[in-house]
This record gives C-alpha cells, sequence and structure tokens, in this order.
C-alpha cells in the first residue's frame, strides 16, 4: 500500500489580525517574484500551493506558509491509478519553489524604518547605543561650545545652536522609529507612542515596551525580527550595569548627606553648649565679686581701749 499524500489549498483566507498587504509582500518574497504575479492567489477560488507531500513535508510547508499571514489548510490527495490509456503527450508541470526552503522565517531588520518589528532585547540594544551615540556627539558639540564661547564668536554660537537643534530633532526620530518598531512587535500600533506626550502615561508605557514580549508568528506587521545576535544581547545588558551605577550612586549620595546632615548637628550641638558656658561664666563674676565686699565688710571691729 502507497503511502498517503497530501497538499496545501489556500482559498484568500488570512490569520486574524495580519494585514493583506503585508501577506502580499510576504507571499511575493516566499516565491522571489512580483507583488502582482501573488495577486491571483487572493481571488477566493482553492488555489494548490503544493501537492504530493508526505504527512510531516506538509506539515512543514502549512508552518512556512503560516509564517507569511495565510491561513492555508492541509487536504489529502486521492490515491492516482495510473492508466495507459491517459496517457498523452503532456508538457512538464513547471516545478514548484520549495516552501520550506525559502520560507521568510524573519524579517529584515530595518532601524531606520518605520517599518518592521524589533524584539525587546533588540529595543533595549538600540537605544543604548542611540545614547552613547548622543553623549558623544553632545561633548563634542559642549567643547566646541566652550571654545566659542572664550573667543566671543555670535556666529559660531548661533551655528552650534543650530547644531544642537538638528541633533536633537535626529534623536527625537530615531527613538521614535525604535519605538515604533517595538510596538509592532507586540501587535499594536504605532499611533500609540503619542502617549509619551501624556505626563505619567509615558513612563508607564516605556516600562510595556521593556516588559510585554512580542509575537512569536507574523502578524499584521509582518514575520518576527531575527534571533538576537551576542552583540544585542551585551549592548541590552549595559542597561543594567547604568541601573546599578545609578542605584550605588544614589545610596553613596545618600550616606554623603546622612554624614554631613550629622556633622552639622554636632556642630550646632557643639556651639550651643558653648554659648551656655558663657553665659553661666557671666553670672558668676557678679557673685564672686559679692563674696569679697562681704569679706571686706566682714572686718573686725577697732578697740576703743587701745585708742
Amino acid at each position: 500500500m502507497s503511502e498517503n499524500r497530501f497538499k496545501i489549498v489556500f482559498d484568500g483566507a488570512l490569520l486574524p489580525g495580519v494585514d493583506i498587504n503585508t501577506v502580499k509582500h510576504n507571499l511575493a518574497a516566499l516565491y522571489k517574484s512580483e507583488v502582482a504575479a501573488v495577486e491571483r492567489l487572493f481571488s477566493g477560488q482553492p488555489v494548490t500551493l503544493k501537492h504530493d507531500l508526505s504527512q510531516l513535508e506538509a506539515q512543514t510547508c502549512l508552518q512556512a506558509l503560516r509564517n507569511t499571514g495565510i491561513d492555508a489548510r492541509i487536504e489529502s490527495e486521492p490515491a492516482i491509478e495510473l492508466n495507459l490509456r491517459d496517457v498523452g503527450d503532456h508538457p512538464p508541470a513547471a516545478a514548484e519553489p520549495d516552501v520550506a526552503e525559502h520560507a521568510p522565517e524573519y524579517a529584515p531588520l530595518k532601524p531606520l524604518g518605520i517599518e518592521g518589528r524589533i524584539g525587546r532585547l533588540r529595543f533595549l540594544a538600540w537605544s543604548m547605543v542611540l545614547s552613547l551615540v548622543t553623549i558623544a556627539v553632545v561633548g563634542v558639540f559642549a567643547l566646541i561650545g566652550l571654545t566659542l564661547v572664550s573667543t566671543d564668536s555670535t556666529a559660531g554660537l548661533i551655528i552650534g545652536g543650530i547644531l544642537a537643534f538638528i541633533l536633537c530633532v535626529v534623536f527625537l526620530i530615531t527613538s521614535v522609529l525604535i519605538s515604533v518598531q517595538r510596538l509592532h512587535d507586540i501587535g499594536w500600533s504605532g499611533w500609540l507612542w503619542l502617549l509619551n506626550l501624556v505626563p505619567f502615561v509615558s513612563s508607564f508605557l516605556a516600562l510595556l515596551l521593556v516588559a510585554v514580549p512580542g509575537a512569536r508568528t507574523t502578524n499584521r506587521y509582518g514575520a518576527p525580527p531575527p534571533p538576537n545576535s551576542m552583540a544585542v544581547k551585551l549592548l541590552s545588558s549595559l542597561w543594567l550595569v547604568l541601573i546599578a551605577l545609578l542605584i550605588v550612586g544614589a545610596m553613596a549620595g545618600g550616606i554623603s548627606a546622612i554624614q554631613d546632615e550629622y556633622e552639622n548637628t554636632l556642630e550646632s550641638s557643639y556651639q550651643s553648649a558653648s554659648a551656655t558656658t558663657d553665659e553661666i561664666d557671666v553670672e558668676v563674676e557678679p557673685t564672686a565679686n559679692s563674696t569679697a565686699d562681704a569679706a571686706e565688710q566682714a572686718q573686725p571691729p577697732v578697740d576703743s581701749a587701745q585708742e
């Protein structure tokens, strides 16, 4: 008995929450063709994407196709009975692409694009790189600004102010792009970044971007991002080092403030004690003078007989 064979059938249905334009681009990348070439797959009629597959091959191909966002299904194929009378001169069938081999498992990274997805660690790593670059550029600009101030160059100060404004705009745009891609990975709209403009809500949103994991499969913003490299893991771990340094610095500053307050309290107490001692000495002096006067007044009386 021959092994049962299966085929992959698609009738235009999509997975929940997936955009049709994103699916078309994913399928075009899968079949290495133009987007217009895959339009015929969305006619609403059942289309066989792959046939004559074993059960394992069918499951593998189905998972690869689902990663593009389509809701395909597996159907069994009827057994083929060979009849020599039905054999004719037929042109060879066109070779079908190996779906499992060319499946777009991961979406390409677009650091400076608004499309695409990035995970939590890559979000932290890219944010760290952006922060380090910004700090370095700001340091250079600060040195140049101090030089211009010392030379009293008005034109130089104006140019420096313009460059500083451009730097702030570039930093803001890059930060927005990174945050939008992180929102896409979760499955949320990039317009939610505008919540950063709301006080207190911005802190809560930043915590969600770091804490909420992304979708492991394709969503309406594309395939999942590639696995994290060692560089991404190292850069993201720098945030732990930075947070530890901030905690240690805050504790050291708090201990120093407590010591200063304790020393000030001791000094105040010492000064108060000294002032009290001076007041007591001032009060004792009149008492001593009064005692001397009393001794002088207590002299023995003069003997009248001796006189």
